[in-house]
């Protein structure tokens, strides 16, 4: 396929009832966070964007929702595949965009570089959707806080070593603060900043 072509393809094949099951997943996840959500509908965004990033992009974006894209995929036809399915334009400054993407093996930023929303408007903040290799198999860290009735074991493979300062760090800020959406074969894990994470 072409690169021209692949930016027409790939979408939902049936964009109302996809988009609203996705939602559901992600919404369900936020609210349960730890858990892993499969999603129902899938995307085939161009490369190296993964299909579950795919999905969400199209069901979260729009013309009013500005995302971040990194480095390879602003290069690759997927600017162009979001703007042509979502409407949604693609900015080159983190601390504007709503939506945030990060293909798997690419170097996750810093996360108070994004929009972190202020005390009056804590919702004016990016979410941040990070392909990973895995959902489940790496370093142990366990979950608590609101939506999780005991604490829950995430153990995605594929975050940076540093995640875990990052993660402490955007927490002690709430109510402002990143939320997270890790994507991976098809599934997602959902991280509100509310939530707690500490090594096993």
């Amino acid at each position: 396929m072409s690169p021209h072509s692949q930016i027409y393809a790939g979408a939902f094949a049936d964009p109302v009832f996809a988009a609203q099951s996705v939602f559901r997943t992600l919404m369900d996840c936020f609210a349960r966070p730890g858990t892993i959500g499969r999603l129902s509908a899938s995307a085939t965004p161009p490369s190296p964007l993964g299909n579950a990033s795919g999905a969400v992009a199209l069901t979260l974006c729009d013309h009013d929702t500005p995302a971040w894209l990194s480095p390879a995929l602003a290069k690759s036809a997927v600017p162009q595949w979001i703007a042509f399915h979502t409407g949604a334009c693609v900015t080159e400054a983190k601390d504007e965009a709503r939506f945030a993407f990060v293909e798997k093996g690419a170097a996750v930023p810093g996360f108070d570089q994004f929009a972190l929303g202020t005390q009056e408007y804590p919702d004016r903040s990016t979410t941040l959707v990070v392909e990973v290799e895995a959902l489940a198999g790496g370093v142990p860290l366990v979950a608590s806080g609101p939506g999780i009735k005991e604490a829950v074991v995430v153990a995605p493979i594929g975050l940076p070593d540093i995640f875990l300062d990052f993660w402490t760090a955007n927490r002690a800020i709430f109510p402002r603060g990143i939320d997270l959406v890790l994507t991976a074969e098809g599934a997602v894990l959902c991280l509100p900043r509310t939530t707690k994470l500490e090594r096993e």
